[in-house]
C-alpha cells in the first residue's frame, strides 16, 4: 500500500464525527493492506512505529519538526514558526508548503515510511538530534502534500484520529464478517496481548484461528482483572460462597515481568516504570524464583524506621523521573503480590484462583521488597465481616474476595473477584474516576483562568463511548482551575469527539480528547435528564450530586476509568441503605 492511500483513510478518519462509520473506514483500510501493513498501519494511526509499552519514542518537539520542514522545502526556521501561530498545526503548514514545492511525487510506500519512522526512534546519543531532523526532512519531500501533512503529526503525537484500540478491534471484527460479531474473540486475545499491530497482522494473516491460542508473553502486559463491588459481608458469601478474603491496599498495581535477570515493571495502563523503582527491581531478582515469570501487586510505601505503611498520596511520590535511588532510600516501597500469570513457559490464566495462589507461594520468597498478600479462607458472612473490620482498623480501604474457582479474567470485570470497601457502607462515599470532556469559558473572577466549569464523564464497555455523569463549577481553588486550563488546552479539538454521547444542555465550549482522568467525590447519585450516562428510553441518566476534585489519576487510562455500569451499581447500593 503506498503512504498517499493511507493518508487518505487517515483524512477521511479525521473528518468522521460518527464511531460506526470509523469502524467501516478503518475495515476498508485493513482489508487493503497486507498483513505486515496492517501491522504497521495499526502502529502508525496511534502515531507510534511500537506498541504502548515499547519504550520506543520518537524524541521530536515542535523546534526538530520546525527545522525538519525548513530542510525540505527550503524555508528559514523563522518562517514556519510564524505559519505555525497562523495555523496552529505543523502538520498542515508542511502540507500547504509542499503544494508549494510539490514536484513528482516518488509514491513511498507505508513501508519504507514506517522504515524511516522506525529510524527516527532509534536514534540517539551525541548528534542525534541533527540525524531525527534529516531523516525526516528526507522522507517529507518524497511525499504528496496530504501526506506531509500526517506524516508530521505522527512524530508530534498529533494525529488527533479520535478512535480507541476498541473501534480497531470492531473494524478487525467487521472486515472479518461484516459485523461486530468476532469483536468478543479478538478482545480475548487483545486482553492477553494488548498489541495492535500483533493482533492486526495475526487476524490478516491466519484469521481468527490465529488468535485462538494467544498465550502471554514476557514482556507484553496483560490487561488487567477487575473487581466487582458489594456492600456486605453476607451479600458476597451469597453470591461467590466460600472464598479466599486479602485486605485492599491503598497503592498502585503493578505487573511485574521476569526474563532470566531481566526485569521490566509495568503500570495498569500498561506504560513501563521499570527504571522508577530500583529497589522492587532488586527485590525481585533476589526474591523471586523462575525463569521467564508475570506477576501482579500492589506496591505501598512504607516508614523504614517504624515500619508503618503510608497513605497513597505519599505513595505516589515515588512515581518520578529525577533523584530516583535518593527517593527509594526516602520511602521505601514493598509489593504485596496477589496474582501469578504465567511461570516458565505455562499460562496460569485459566488455572483456578486457589491454583495461581499456590504457585505463587513457592515462586515469592518473603523478603523487604516483596511479600505475599494477607490470605484467608472463609464460608461465613462474620468471618468474612470480621476481616473486613480489622482492615478498616489497620487503615486499609476494606478487602477483596476472591472466588476459589474462579479464573484470571484480563481485561474483564466479573464477580471472580469482589472489592468491599468502608464507603460503600453509608452514603455516597466511594470516589469516582471520572473523565474530562470539555470545559466552558470563565465568567467573573473566573475570566482571567479561561475556564469557569468543565464537563465529567464514564466509560461503556458496551459501547467504547464516554457518557456525561456531571458537569462542576465550583470547589476548586484557583490554583485548581489554571491546572486543569492548562492541561485541557494541550487537549483541545476543534469538534466534539465521536466517542462522546452527550445531551445538548451539557454541551461545552471547548471540546478536549478523552486522556485526563480526575478522582470526583460527591454526596450521591441522582437521576437526570440532562446526563447520558446510563439513560434508556425510559429512564434519565445518571448524575453527581454536589461534585468536586479530589485528585488527578495519571496512573490510568480513559477506558480504566468508572464504568456505566459502576455508577448503575453504585446507585442501586446508595438507594439500598436510603430504604
Amino acid at each position: 500500500m503506498k503512504f498517499s492511500e493511507l493518508a487518505k483513510f487517515l483524512k477521511c478518519l479525521e473528518e468522521t464525527p460518527s464511531r460506526n462509520q470509523m469502524i467501516s473506514v478503518l475495515a476498508q483500510m485493513f482489508e487493503l493492506a497486507s498483513p505486515q501493513e496492517a501491522q504497521e498501519i495499526a502502529y502508525l494511526s496511534q502515531g507510534r512505529i511500537a506498541p504502548f509499552f515499547a519504550p520506543l519514542e520518537f524524541g521530536m518537539a515542535d523546534k526538530m519538526v520546525i527545522k525538519a520542514i525548513s530542510h525540505a522545502f527550503g524555508k528559514s526556521e523563522a518562517e514556519i514558526t510564524i505559519l505555525f501561530k497562523s495555523k496552529g498545526d505543523l502538520g498542515v503548514v508542511a502540507e500547504n508548503l509542499a503544494q508549494l514545492v510539490q514536484g513528482k511525487e516518488k509514491g513511498k510506500t507505508v513501508h519504507e515510511v514506517f522504515e524511516y519512522l522506525e529510524k527516527i526512534t532509534r536514534n540517539s546519543g551525541t548528534g542525534s538530534v541533527e540525524q531525527k531532523t534529516n531523516l525526516l526532512a528526507e522522507i517529507l519531500k518524497d511525499l504528496n502534500p496530504l501526506s506531509a501533512r500526517y506524516l508530521v503529526r505522527i512524530p508530534l503525537g498529533r494525529l488527533r484520529l479520535g478512535f480507541s484500540d476498541m473501534t480497531v478491534l470492531d473494524s478487525l471484527s467487521w472486515l472479518l464478517t461484516g459485523s461486530k460479531a468476532a469483536r468478543g474473540e479478538i478482545e480475548k486475545a487483545y486482553n492477553v496481548r494488548p498489541d495492535l499491530g500483533f493482533i492486526a497482522k495475526t487476524l490478516k494473516d491466519k484469521g481468527m484461528k490465529g488468535l485462538s491460542g494467544v498465550e502471554p508473553a514476557v514482556g507484553v502486559p496483560i490487561l488487567m482483572a477487575r473487581a466487582e463491588r458489594l456492600s456486605s459481608a453476607a451479600e458476597i458469601i451469597k453470591k461467590i460462597g466460600r472464598c479466599a478474603v486479602e485486605p485492599k491496599i491503598d497503592g498502585f498495581r503493578l505487573a511485574v515481568h521476569k526474563n532470566g535477570r531481566e526485569v521490566q515493571i509495568f503500570t495498569r495502563n500498561m506504560e513501563n516504570v521499570t527504571f522508577m523503582y530500583p529497589d522492587l527491581v532488586r527485590g525481585v531478582l533476589k526474591q523471586v524464583s523462575g525463569t521467564k515469570v508475570i506477576l501482579e501487586g500492589e506496591a505501598v510505601a512504607y516508614n523504614p524506621q517504624t515500619g508503618e505503611y503510608l497513605p497513597f498520596q505519599e505513595t505516589v511520590q515515588r512515581k518520578r523521573k529525577y533523584e530516583i535511588e535518593k527517593k527509594a532510600i526516602e520511602i521505601p516501597l514493598r509489593l504485596f503480590c496477589f496474582d501469578i500469570l504465567y511461570l516458565n513457559g505455562k499460562n496460569f490464566i485459566p488455572q483456578t484462583y486457589a491454583k495461581r495462589r499456590q504457585e505463587l507461594a513457592k515462586v515469592v520468597k518473603e523478603g523487604n521488597a516483596l511479600s505475599l498478600t494477607d490470605e484467608k479462607i472463609v464460608e461465613k458472612a462474620e468471618d468474612l465481616e470480621a476481616i473486613f473490620q480489622d482492615s478498616i482498623s489497620r487503615g486499609l480501604e476494606g478487602v477483596m474476595a476472591k472466588r476459589l474457582d474462579g479464573v484470571y479474567q484480563a481485561g474483564a470485570r466479573g464477580w471472580n473477584w469482589i472489592k468491599y470497601k468502608r464507603s460503600y457502607q453509608g452514603k455516597l462515599e466511594d470516589m469516582v474516576d471520572a473523565v474530562v470532556m470539555g470545559y466552558d469559558y470563565g465568567q467573573g473572577k473566573r475570566t482571567g483562568f479561561g475556564i469557569g466549569a468543565f464537563l465529567i464523564g464514564v466509560y461503556d464497555t458496551k459501547t467504547d463511548t464516554f457518557k456525561t455523569i456531571a458537569k462542576i463549577g465550583t470547589g476548586l481553588t484557583d490554583e485548581e482551575w489554571r491546572i486543569l486550563k492548562k492541561r485541557s488546552e494541550e487537549k483541545k479539538v476543534e469538534q466534539k469527539p465521536a466517542r462522546y454521547e452527550v445531551n445538548k444542555l451539557a454541551l461545552c465550549d471547548v471540546w478536549v480528547r478523552p486522556e485526563m482522568v480526575v478522582v470526583i467525590r460527591a454526596d450521591e447519585i441522582s437521576r437526570s435528564p440532562v446526563h447520558t450516562a446510563g439513560r434508556t428510553q425510559t429512564k434519565p441518566g445518571f448524575a453527581l450530586r454536589f461534585p468536586r476534585l479530589v485528585d488527578w489519576r495519571d496512573d490510568k487510562s480513559p477506558e480504566d476509568a468508572t464504568t456505566v455500569k459502576e455508577i448503575e451499581e453504585m446507585y442501586k447500593l446508595q438507594f439500598r441503605k436510603k430504604r
